[in-house]
């Protein structure tokens, strides 16, 4: 493997991420249990309201049922398929020691999130972890949850400052860990941002050579609908190195 640079987080969190679209499976709780009984230590998802105000786990706003498609906010939780879950759901499934990753964009499904996690208790609060691609956005969900990691997701493209003004402003902004490409990710990168005190992690990470390549780059956790190539790749960083 070659050189492997130093994760701030030991081991890298392994966040298992459903795969969405056709691929979506139609019972995501059972999928999520599956994932964690591999081996995953995360989990990583979108997050809805539903027209009730509930917190629903799906990737992307709209049901999709054939041709047919409808938004997640216009029914109720009680309605929802085994496909969208309600949060508190994933919890009672799969426990509370597990990582949540969840990407956000509804600004008023921050607070409920954080309020399904603090009820949920036992530290769950801590192993939340709020994403959004807006760094100023995310900043501002410190307002609902003193403890839970803000995250911003972007890619290096988009850095028109350059990556260690970035790594500055969002220090400075409180954010605690940022989400780039696997391909965008290389060994000086995430040194510079750990300089920052900004965790690293990259996804979604497919192929196990890239597994691999983005973890001996110090990267804190990935992300990948592929568990078993996940798991095998953060449990080959305690072997000692060649």
């Amino acid at each position: 493997m070659g050189t492997r640079f130093p994760s701030l987080l030991q081991p890298p969190i392994a966040f298992a991420r459903l795969a969405a679209g056709a691929d979506a499976p139609a019972d995501a709780l059972a999928a999520f249990r599956r994932a964690l009984d591999q081996g995953a230590t995360g989990l990583a998802c979108e997050v809805h309201l539903s027209e009730d105000g509930e917190a629903m786990v799906h990737d992307g706003p709209v049901l999709r049922s054939g041709l047919r498609r409808r938004p997640l906010s216009a029914l109720p939780a009680a309605r929802m398929p085994a496909s969208a879950p309600r949060l508190a759901q994933v919890y009672e499934t799969c426990g509370t020691e597990l990582h949540l990753l969840v990407d956000l964009v509804d600004e008023a499904a921050a607070d409920v999130v954080a309020g399904v996690v603090r009820s949920v208790g036992r530290g769950a609060e801590e192993r939340l972890w709020l994403c959004s691609p807006d760094w100023r956005q995310a900043a501002s969900w410190r307002a609902h949850s003193s403890s839970a990691r803000l995250v911003q997701a972007t890619r290096l493209r988009a850095f028109e400052e350059g990556p260690e003004r970035r790594a500055a402003t969002l220090s400075a902004a409180g954010i605690d860990a940022i989400v780039l490409r696997e391909t965008d990710w290389n060994a000086g990168l995430t040194t510079l941002f750990h300089r920052f005190g900004c965790l690293a992690l990259a996804g979604p990470t497919r192929h196990r050579h890239r597994l691999d390549t983005v973890l001996a780059a110090g990267v804190d956790g990935v992300t990948s609908e592929s568990v078993d190539s996940m798991v095998s790749a953060v449990a080959a960083l305690s072997a000692p190195a060649p």
